[in-house]
């Protein structure tokens, strides 16, 4: 790329007007097979085509990308009357979990954006050329990106579900060996995951994926960036102006088991839950140790709350903080991705020991799972999730789906192992796997 990046903005009207857009829900505008994504309740960012990209690996590849990023938008010419987070100038990025993983970290700007928020559409035209943006042909990419495109039959096609690359007998021997770390007193909380792939000889239609995930886990942040794909209800860090959230879960219920249970079951069951409670405290005191470095003013939820999802119950607590200016400057949210990540939601603590003993016991790499995902803008907002109840699409016709678990002293490796298969459910269903 040879000349700065130009992006126009502009206002698409009110979705519920008839006529305003050619969709709804924002959902109903997944119809290519590499959208970008990034939803929740309808609203969000879908992203098409693409002029820009960064990709690294290693220790330094928020940093890197946080660089990239800022040069990128210090050149930039934007025109954006609305000023709205995730207008102007916006990237999607996908994280590597680990510093060690060979999984190419990125950050990918598209060349057309269609955004909603607040029942209110917007799209955004980015050029890499030196052209200016045109609103006639914007128009145009809305509905050519947007209309409705024909699926290609499944009919005949086979369904396979086998282990990945640890499978369970291996797994739940890794978790026994963490509860013995656990009460040698090395660590307070290791996360263990494992993968299973999914193949489909009829091929996996992503953009179909996508739909299903967001008509399911409409409370979830339904992601897609190239081959990740995914529906996250945990929200690692959003950053709108000087405030920034995040949402934390850690403490797991299958809906199965408590069918028929009476209500208040799930929260006797976890609430009540010693261990559960003693697993979420150890995540949220994670997050707010990391995040007070940055903010004039933190607060989170005194008791959790029980998040009901279609699969799962899960404790799960709000952090708030209001940020302050470090070096004269509020920090970004790729900046607040390097401090927070790993938590110990999706690692364990102290985040040293846990990390090297994921990587002896797991003995794969995780790639993007569990890793920040989600977008960020030129004007300093943002929202990354982290890559929960997702999948990596290995080419056509190969999904390899991973899920994790907290483990702490009393946890046990078979409910560990019904935990996992929980947590996999929605990628499965959305792969046309029933279980």
């Amino acid at each position: 790329m040879t000349s700065p990046l130009r992006a126009l903005t502009i206002d698409l009207g009110a979705v519920a007007e008839a006529g305003a857009v050619p969709f709804g829900d924002l959902s109903n505008a997944i119809n290519h097979p590499d959208a970008l994504c990034w939803l929740r309740r309808g609203e969000g960012q879908l992203g098409f085509g693409e002029v820009a990209r960064f990709e690294g690996t290693g220790p330094e590849r928020f940093i890197e990308a946080e660089a990239w990023w800022k040069r990128l938008t210090l050149d930039a010419d934007v025109e954006d009357p609305l000023k709205h987070p995730g207008t102007g100038l916006i990237a999607f990025g996908s994280f590597a979990f680990s510093k060690t993983s060979e999984y190419a970290s990125r950050l990918v700007v598209p060349e057309f954006v269609i955004g909603v928020r607040d029942g209110r559409a917007w799209a955004t035209h980015l050029t890499a050329d030196g052209s200016r943006p045109s609103e006639r042909e914007l128009r145009a990419a809305v509905v050519r990106w947007t209309s409705p495109v024909p699926l290609a039959s499944l009919n005949g096609a086979r369904l396979a579900v086998r282990a990945g690359r640890l499978g369970e007998q291996r797994w739940m021997s890794a978790v026994a060996s963490g509860v013995r770390h656990i009460r040698a007193g090395e660590l307070e909380k290791l996360v263990l995951a494992r993968d299973v792939v999914v193949e489909d000889d009829g091929g996996i239609p992503r953009e179909r994926v996508l739909r299903r995930l967001a008509s399911a886990y409409r409370d979830c942040w339904v992601y897609g960036v190239d081959g990740l794909v995914g529906a996250t209800p945990e929200m690692l860090i959003q950053v709108e102006g000087r405030t920034a959230q995040a949402r934390v879960l850690a403490g797991t219920l299958d809906r199965r088991e408590a069918d028929g249970e009476g209500p208040g079951y799930a929260e006797r069951v976890l609430a009540g839950s010693a261990k559960q409670r003693h697993e979420h405290q150890i995540a949220i005191e994670s997050l707010t140790t990391a995040l007070e470095p940055f903010a004039a003013a933190l607060n989170a939820h005194d008791e959790p709350f029980i998040l009901e999802l279609p699969n799962v119950y899960h404790l799960a607590s709000d952090v708030k903080a209001e940020l302050a200016d470090v070096e004269g400057h509020v920090p970004t949210p790729l900046a607040l991705v390097n401090a927070l990540h790993p938590t110990a939601a999706v690692c364990g603590t102290p985040t040293e020991t846990a990390g090297a003993l994921i990587r002896e016991l797991e003995t794969l790499d995780r790639g993007p799972y569990a890793g920040p995902v989600g977008w960020l803008d030129g004007a300093g907002n943002g929202e990354f999730g982290i890559a929960l109840r997702g999948a990596v699409l290995e080419g056509r016709n190969t999904a390899r789906l991973y899920a994790g678990c907290g483990i702490v002293e009393g946890s046990l490796p078979e409910a560990e192992l019904a935990e996992t298969w929980a947590k996999f459910r929605p990628m499965l269903e959305a792969l046309g796997v029933e279980r």
